[in-house]
């Protein structure tokens, strides 16, 4: 998917379990098909899951979930993942990695699930966003203050797919809107199909917490458009109370994943592709 990208293999995973977590040597290793970005991920026995980063911008993470995840947990409604043990470089896979705990639950799409997945959605971002923050936290990866910074590449990317003038004004409008003036709240900024685990149709988890941080709530509005259609957003909508400021910056920074992740993985990824087809598709509708 990535120039530079480090290849990994079962090998290499037993490599790193036989000589660094002696403990669970043995455990079958699977590698666990996904339409992730940033990480390998396999699966170590039926209780736990290796995550190998694929690329360095994604280096920090494991550290980063190790502190971050433990303290947000305790007050989400679903179920997040659990580090267990962070594991070191070595000559044969230069960046730091981690086990965690498996999370059961499958990635659905929204047709597929259940008809109060809109609230449970907004009671996942209640909670999220009702959590203290204390001290200097990272900005999230969308839902920061500078939404006008990416400008140039948004626009270029909209001219790639073809210029459709109404995602331009969706752009234009997300950059015109008033910036968020309140506390910056917790954010996983992420929050797409691809990261939902759902079991039996219930929303039940949440994985992939590398775009999370402190900042503008518009950024965990986005699933209005990463994955539900035009009723589930009515019923997300309506469960929290968020100004139209707030929901024109979501839109600019939905719009922003979708346009810029099309292009890079049209050809290499096609799961975080059709992602990104259906979030335009989404904001077209409401044109």
């Amino acid at each position: 998917m990535h120039v530079g990208e480090i290849a990994t293999d079962v090998s290499l995973v037993d490599e790193l379990i036989r000589t660094q977590f002696p403990r669970w040597h043995g455990l079958q290793i699977t590698k666990v098909a996904h339409g992730g970005t940033d990480h390998a991920i396999y699966r170590l026995g039926d209780e736990l899951a290796v995550r190998l980063p694929r690329i360095d911008r994604a280096k920090h993470q494991a550290g980063r979930d190790a502190v971050m995840l433990p303290t947000l947990a305790p007050h989400l409604p679903v179920a997040v993942p659990e580090p267990l043990a962070l594991g070191e470089p070595t000559e044969n896979y230069s960046f730091p990695w981690s086990v965690v705990r498996w999370l059961t639950g499958d990635t659905a799409t929204v047709d597929a699930v259940r008809a109060d997945t809109p609230v449970r959605l907004a009671e996942l971002i209640h909670a999220l966003q009702g959590i203290e923050v204390n001290g200097e936290q990272r900005a999230p990866h969308r839902g920061h203050a500078h939404q006008e910074r990416d400008d140039d590449q948004v626009r270029e990317c909209i001219a790639e797919l073809g210029g459709d003038r109404r995602l331009v004004e969706v752009w234009q409008e997300a950059l015109d809107a008033p910036r968020w003036d309140g506390p910056g709240r917790w954010l996983h900024a992420d929050l797409h199909g691809g990261n939902l685990l759902f079991t039996d149709g219930e929303l039940t988890g949440v994985v992939d917490w590398g775009c999370a941080g402190v900042g503008d709530p518009a950024g965990d509005l986005m699933p209005a458009w990463l994955f539900l259609d035009e009723k589930g957003r009515r019923a997300f909508r309506r469960e929290l109370s968020f100004d139209d400021a707030t929901w024109a910056r979501a839109r600019g920074w939905a719009l922003h994943l979708a346009v810029i992740g099309l292009p890079y993985y049209r050809d290499t990824n096609p799961v975080f592709a059709d992602i990104c087809r259906h979030t335009l598709n989404q904001l077209l509708a409401e044109r």
